[in-house]
């Protein structure tokens, strides 16, 4: 698998699903053998590694022209234009 991998899990194939899941595995047993010095330390560094893809998500998001304008503009859309969705779907 490659490490600089940041797509979403929704993206993946099947192969890299299953190599996630034997992963999480393998990363489950591990955490048993842990101290809970070494489990702090290993929080520690996924909360970087969380931050840090986060960070590249909202980098390629800024990437897109435009993107952000479009999204100000939609967040300033007065509440009265909103429909209920009720009104709308009535199968849910």
């Amino acid at each position: 698998m490659d490490s600089t991998d940041n797509s979403p899990v929704e993206e993946r194939s099947s192969a890299d699903l299953v190599s996630v899941t034997k992963l999480q595995h393998q990363l489950h047993d591990l955490l048993n053998q842990l101290s809970p010095e070494r489990l702090q330390v290993l929080v520690d560094f996924a909360a970087y590694l969380a931050n840090a893809e986060s960070e590249a998500a909202t980098q390629e998001l800024l990437a897109i022209p435009g993107l952000l304008e479009r999204v100000k503009h939609s967040s300033a859309t007065p509440k009265t234009h909103y429909t209920n969705w009720r009104t709308l779907r009535s199968d849910v």
